[in-house]
């Protein structure tokens, strides 16, 4: 059965997915290894750029929801292209001279292009892999964000110091190009699809949203999305403003959280994988587990205030930014391993929504607190603060609520055999 559902096709998909998400964070990041030459060139204050990394998520999560639902409908492999070509067509415009408003309307059209990137992207993936064989496939997707960090923030710093930051974003514009290109040539639709007469076996859309299952991942995702938001602004400004590094080597530096997060984030997917196929509940292998990695990376965060020496104190935020990140692959597994195929796409993009509003926060807030300090290194370490006790909090919360296998007990007299996720 194996071998006419995962066929060498699926793992091409996955590698186009892959860069999806690789070309998807490297527009988000570059934002952040621009900081401080965008801040002198177009004299803002840190809550104005805090405003600039918010604005980024203003639209991302009704994007992500609207798109959900259309995906349900319509093939994903043309809403991702459309979404590629938003991407790149949204950075042309900074080659240009810009002022405040206009960075400001390029992020929000680019937030909304990549509100809906990830839940449709795995959507796309779980149309050619069982549930029982998806958590390694979603990590591998997942990781085209830390390599993306990774690969990005050294070129990108190598072209803003080189040329100028402008340049920065035209560079991403034509790689969004060259991606929809490659999609639009290989991308094809899974088979693994909802049958047609199973269409009207649904669970309603209250009783998935109040889930507690699905409401606990939503809290861990919110956590990490915190960490993950604040960073992709702020990183860059944190090391320069906060730490004394100069714009030349904050490259590889802030790209450290990334290159953890694709170890951590690859070695969590399989060993949960590895848990499931011993028989491990999906309570223990994904709700515990992925509940503690968040919960672990806010203690991080709140802890890096209170020590002395900047080689630690880079130490735990890259823990506290990159630990988190298994979220991303285990709270989409467990909403896809319950909900019925017909609303999977739906439910991931809700879940986007629900955790990206932290973006909307996050890069404010820290800007908000940098400004009124004492010293940028005070606001930096308040901002972690806050952000520390936020995951700690949705950890928890996950840690005590997943019980995937409860929530698909409670629905089993609802949906007919093979229509949930497993599908």
């Amino acid at each position: 059965m194996y071998r006419i559902r995962i066929s060498d096709h699926s793992w091409l998909m996955v590698a186009l997915l892959f860069l999806f998400m690789l070309v998807n964070f490297a527009d988000k990041t570059v934002i952040g290894i621009a900081a401080v030459p965008m801040m002198q060139e177009l004299r803002l204050s840190p809550r104005e750029f805090g405003l600039i990394g918010s604005s980024f998520f203003l639209l991302f999560p009704v994007s992500a929801v609207v798109t959900g639902f259309i995906v349900n409908r319509v093939q994903t492999r043309w809403a991702l292209l459309v979404m590629g070509l938003v991407w790149a067509l949204t950075q042309f415009p900074m080659l240009g001279t810009v002022g405040f408003a206009t960075v400001v309307a390029c992020r929000v059209a680019l937030g909304a292009g990549e509100g809906p990137a990830y839940p449709v992207a795995l959507h796309s993936a779980y149309k050619w892999f069982p549930n029982e064989r998806r958590t390694l496939p979603t990590a591998v997707i997942a990781q085209g964000a830390g390599i993306g960090i990774m690969v990005a923030l050294p070129l990108l710093n190598w072209i803003i110091v080189r040329h100028s930051w402008h340049w920065a974003f035209g560079v991403l514009g034509i790689t969004g190009l060259a991606w929809s290109a490659a999609w639009l040539v290989l991308g094809r639709e899974g088979p693994l699809t909802a049958p047609r007469a199973a269409d009207a076996h649904r669970v309603a859309y209250g009783q998935l949203l109040f889930s507690p299952t699905v409401i606990a991942s939503w809290c861990a995702s919110f956590g990490a999305q915190w960490g993950l938001s604040q960073a992709l602004s702020w990183q860059g400004a944190f090391l320069i403003k906060g730490l004394g590094f100069t714009q030349g080597s904050i490259g590889l530096l802030g790209a450290l959280p990334a290159g953890a997060s694709v170890i951590l984030v690859i070695s969590a997917g399989w060993f949960s994988q590895r848990l499931l196929a011993r028989g491990v509940s999906s309570r223990m292998a994904r709700g515990i587990f992925g509940g503690a990695c968040v919960a672990l990376g806010g203690a991080a965060l709140a802890m890096m205030p209170f020590v002395p020496s900047i080689p630690a104190k880079i130490a735990l935020t890259t823990i506290g930014v990159a630990l988190p990140s298994v979220i991303y692959v285990i709270a989409n597994a467990v909403v896809g391993e319950i909900v019925p195929v017909a609303q999977r796409g739906a439910l991931l993009a809700i879940g986007t929504a629900v955790s990206t509003s932290a973006g909307i926060l996050a890069p404010y807030v820290m800007g908000s607190v940098v400004e009124a300090a004492a010293t940028p290194l005070d606001g930096f370490n308040t901002g972690f603060m806050i952000c520390g006790v936020v995951m700690l909090v949705g950890g928890i919360i996950a840690m005590a609520l997943v019980r995937p296998e409860r929530e698909a007990m409670r629905w089993a007299n609802e949906i007919p055999a093979g229509v949930v996720g497993h599908a």
